[in-house]
């Protein structure tokens, strides 16, 4: 898995790598304002969480805007549970925000470009080598699993067999963003033949499985079980649900952890085409 998807578990809560490193940047860009403003008493807090909050509303309404056709409606485009955010849209609205008020506000000029570099620096220096590693190849785990009928099977054997692109999604029936993005998943399946889509059960049984299948109505080709969550401690995936994007020669091309919605879905299976 990337190094920015990887995720951690905090008890009920799930976290990415790239999403801590955030906040961890978000956190030295407060300090830095704070200790440079108070030499001016300049405060400079509600300014950068203000253009946090610039920047998230301007990278959700660039990825809206280019996955338009994928949402039921306005509450949909407002669900941010599916992780759609365009970081250039984010990138320029922050900046803009940010040019803004340096422009704006010359009182405030020191402590936040202080603040702004503080954070940036901090990020490139955190998040940068994850990124280097986006670049390497790295290959299917063969990791052991088994079909609902019980028989052995692994990733590389499937995708062999397929020899097509493969979305897998690793679940589990107790966790709700799981249960919720399973219709999207069916109908993706359905409509698009030319993606294999698999969907590793982590620790769960045949017969669980099969009731929660049946319970939900449905209708899901490739189920596999994993029992021992050794799919999820391969990939780096301590936290569901997370989904794998493999092109047709194997190699990992993109991840998401966090529940997906059709735009989401559909940003994922580009990067595959």
């Amino acid at each position: 898995m990337h190094g920015l998807n990887q995720s951690i578990a905090i008890g009920p809560l799930g976290l990415s790598i790239g999403q801590l490193l955030i906040v961890l940047a978000f956190g030295i860009a407060l300090l830095a304002g704070a200790l440079i403003g108070r030499r001016q008493r300049t405060p400079t807090a509600d300014t950068l969480f203000t253009l946090l909050l610039v920047a998230l509303v301007g990278a959700r309404l660039l990825f809206v805007a280019r996955y338009w056709g994928s949402y039921d409606g306005p509450l949909a485009m407002l669900d941010i549970r599916d992780g759609g955010f365009d970081p250039l849209g984010g990138l320029v609205a922050g900046l803009g925000y940010a040019a803004w008020r340096l422009w704006k506000t010359p009182e405030q000029r020191a402590a936040l470009s202080g603040a702004l570099v503080a954070g940036a620096f901090t990020w490139g220096l955190t998040a940068g080598p994850l990124l280097l590693l986006e670049s390497q190849t790295r290959p299917m785990p063969d990791t052991p699993l088994a079909t609902l009928a019980g028989e052995p099977i692994d990733l590389p054997t499937l995708a062999e067999r397929e020899a097509r692109p493969m979305v897998v999604n690793l679940w589990a029936t107790w966790c709700p963003p799981c249960r919720r993005e399973m219709p999207v998943f069916e109908q993706a399946q359905q409509e698009e033949s030319d993606i294999t889509f698999v969907f590793v059960n982590q620790g769960e049984d045949e017969s669980l499985v099969n009731r929660f299948l049946d319970h939900e109505s449905l209708t899901l080709e490739n189920v596999l079980l994993d029992a021992r969550n050794a799919l999820g401690d391969a990939t780096g995936a301590m936290a569901m649900p997370t989904t794998l994007y493999y092109d047709a020669e194997g190699r990992l091309v993109d991840t998401h952890f966090g529940e997906l919605s059709r735009a989401t879905l559909q940003r994922g299976l580009e990067r595959l085409r």
